[in-house]
């Protein structure tokens, strides 16, 4: 059901993404204001998804007379739990059965298109796209098990393969006609979306750490302060930076001499960031504190805030409005599709 997905369209001290559990060198911080620190607009409260029955019947809903199975949602679901591995919570039962309800909905409209538009698809197709399928998976041991978890056997999953080659071609052959933008639509683009392209202050810097536990005793977090303090010596009295992190990091970027490329203010966590953004290329800082232990932090470059060019980025403009203008046309297709179908929700 991947066709349907297009039209619904680790290092220490860097902070993890809005919403992420806090990994072991990942440590979740305050989000940050919304830009130019406008107050949103308090949204209109969602309308809530009609009830859905605790039990079931075998025939959800008929689309132009055929019908869509309790058994095929209890397998989309089942996917999406193993996806998400954990159990779809009870509170949101109702949304997520309806929307998965409605994914079987338009997947049996598309079907039925496909049958009607005569759509070929070959043996070879499907069982290239299952070799596909097969090669994302260590092992075969490891593709039954998760056919198994998934409650699909090999009969099965030939059989959504071809309907899913056969949308996959019809959709294609929908969108096959879409223009490419033209250049003044990548401009204006470009020009009325200033803040897209804006660059904020950068540095570029590389570190030691020397990992300890915030909860270490006192003679572990000598021990570990000694040996920095030992390798700062050493880095001030000329040492290459990257040698010394190679041997003395316990950071993942240590294969990479330190390395952590260019980072803007608010990405790292505050004692790092603040040290960081207040050294001049080729500074090394004195020993840095965080929770993740100790650091020597030596910037190598800075990068002042500037609007990149347009040169630079069009050729991703384009890309970008490209794929909008086929997400759009892809759903006109599909919600044109499902207007003339006779679409019977039962429960």
């Amino acid at each position: 059901m991947v066709v349907i997905a297009l039209a619904a369209g680790a290092v220490a001290c860097r902070k993890p993404p809005a919403g992420s559990a806090a990994a072991t060198s990942q440590p979740a911080a305050a989000g940050q204001p919304a830009a130019g620190g406008a107050t949103a607009e308090p949204a209109a409260a969602p309308v809530p998804p009609k009830p859905m029955p605790a039990e079931l019947p075998a025939v959800l809903a008929r689309v132009n007379g055929e019908p869509v199975n309790k058994a095929d949602l209890d397998r989309l679901i089942k996917n999406m739990e193993v996806s998400a591995k954990q159990p779809v919570p009870a509170e949101r039962r109702d949304e997520i059965y309806r929307k998965a309800l409605d994914e079987l909905l338009t997947y049996t409209v598309l079907s039925q298109e496909t049958r009607a538009r005569k759509v070929a698809v070959s043996d070879e197709e499907i069982e290239s796209h299952i070799k596909e399928m097969r090669g994302r998976l260590p092992n075969e041991q490891a593709f039954k098990k998760a056919l198994a978890e998934r409650g699909m056997t090999i009969e099965k999953l030939r059989a959504d393969a071809r309907i899913d080659l056969s949308i996959n071609k019809m959709m294609e052959a929908e969108l096959a006609s879409q223009p490419a933008p033209s250049d003044a639509e990548v401009r204006d683009f470009y020009t009325k979306n200033p803040d897209k392209f804006k660059q904020d202050e950068a540095v570029r810097a590389s570190h030691i750490l020397f990992r300890v536990e915030e909860s270490a005793d006192a003679a572990t977090k000598k021990k570990a302060m000694d040996e920095a303090q030992r390798v700062l010596k050493e880095a001030r009295g000329g040492a290459d930076f990257g040698e010394l992190a190679k041997k003395h990091s316990a950071d993942s970027s240590s294969q990479q001499g330190g390395d952590l490329n260019f980072f803007t203010k608010g990405q790292m966590v505050p004692a790092f960031d603040q040290v960081a953004f207040a050294l001049k290329p080729g500074q090394i800082s004195d020993i840095v504190t965080t929770q993740f232990g100790y650091h020597i932090i030596k910037v190598t470059e800075r990068r002042a805030a500037s609007t990149v060019p347009f040169e630079q980025v069009s050729d991703r403009i384009k890309e970008y409005l490209t794929e909008q203008q086929k997400q759009q046309k892809a759903q006109a297709f599909i919600q044109s599709l499902k207007q003339k179908a006779k679409i019977e929700v039962l429960v």
